[in-house]
């Protein structure tokens, strides 16, 4: 009678007791967002990137196991702003009907011409203090998706955005100590905008905001022109972009290559932007150091 009592009483408990949340399975886009889903989700989501480390979101092309992963997402994380041209149709020919987060919402966006056209810069994570807009998307919308664990996501959320206020507060401190008119810079492509405007540092490319286009031979010559001109010596090179053409302009400009930008993709693990905060201060440190000598 006992046994028969002790097996309906956990019988009953079992059924009393709340079903212990799924981990959530989520996809994004590339691995910035990546990142970010993780600090904010810790080991409540397993994430996966479609574009992997060091890769360019501009030209990636899916592939049938990146509709795999969607179609057994819970959750779909895109930056949005027109980075992503070909996750419609990914998400369209997955067969997946969950959630798209554009984790970009609330930015204030900025435009830029490209080709004759006026379009929106698509590279808001550049700027911390936008971070500070992705995390808190995140956070909300992890906490919508999987409301049993929305204070452990609000907890982990606000956490990650004092950290990435703090790492905005240090980077307006960094830059601030370089006179006004050394602010300037080379890069391999406009994915900078974001990060010159809200910290004061010009950027210049040869390239428009996609690596798609490419530069025609009068633009590289009025930016070689412009670099002699305003003896600009901070050029940089970018991870997920082709080193060739910044490489010649610095040759025939004199100028000294300060390292590389991780503009779009975070480094391999071991590498030195594998995650974003890291990325973000590494930016900043290189940008600062090539300033100085200008």
């Amino acid at each position: 009678m006992k046994k028969l009592f002790a097996a309906l009483l956990i019988g009953i408990l079992a059924q009393a007791a709340p079903a212990s949340a799924r981990d959530l399975n989520v996809v994004t886009s590339f691995t910035v967002l990546a990142d970010m889903v993780r600090q904010v989700g810790g080991d409540h989501v397993h994430v996966r990137s479609l574009i992997g480390p060091n890769g360019d979101p501009h030209v990636y092309e899916p592939t049938p196991q990146d509709g795999n992963a969607l179609a057994k997402a819970d959750l779909v994380f895109v930056s949005g702003l027109g980075l992503e041209g070909w996750m419609d149709r990914l998400i369209k020919a997955s067969g997946y009907k969950g959630t798209v987060v554009v984790a970009s919402k609330g930015v204030a966006t900025l435009s830029m011409r490209e080709e004759g056209k006026t379009i929106t810069d698509p590279h808001a994570w550049n700027s911390a203090a936008n971070g500070v807009i992705y995390a808190r998307n995140i956070a909300f919308a992890l906490a919508k998706a999987d409301p049993q664990r929305a204070t452990d996501y609000k907890i982990r959320g606000e956490r990650y955005m004092q950290q990435l206020q703090a790492l905005d507060s240090w980077a307006h401190k960094m830059v601030n100590a370089i006179p006004a008119y050394k602010r300037k810079v080379i890069s391999s492509h406009d994915a900078f905008g974001y990060l010159g405007a809200g910290y004061g540092i010009e950027f210049r490319a040869p390239v428009g905001f996609s690596t798609e286009s490419e530069a025609s031979a009068a633009d590289v010559a009025r930016l070689v022109d412009q670099i002699k001109r305003e003896n600009i010596r901070a050029v940089f090179l970018e991870n997920s972009n082709d080193p060739r053409m910044i490489r010649q302009i610095a040759s025939e400009t004199g100028a000294v290559l300060g390292g590389t930008l991780y503009a779009e993709a975070l480094s391999a693990p071991g590498g030195p932007a594998p995650d974003y905060a890291t990325m973000f201060r590494h930016n900043i440190e290189l940008l600062v150091k090539g300033m100085r000598g200008n």
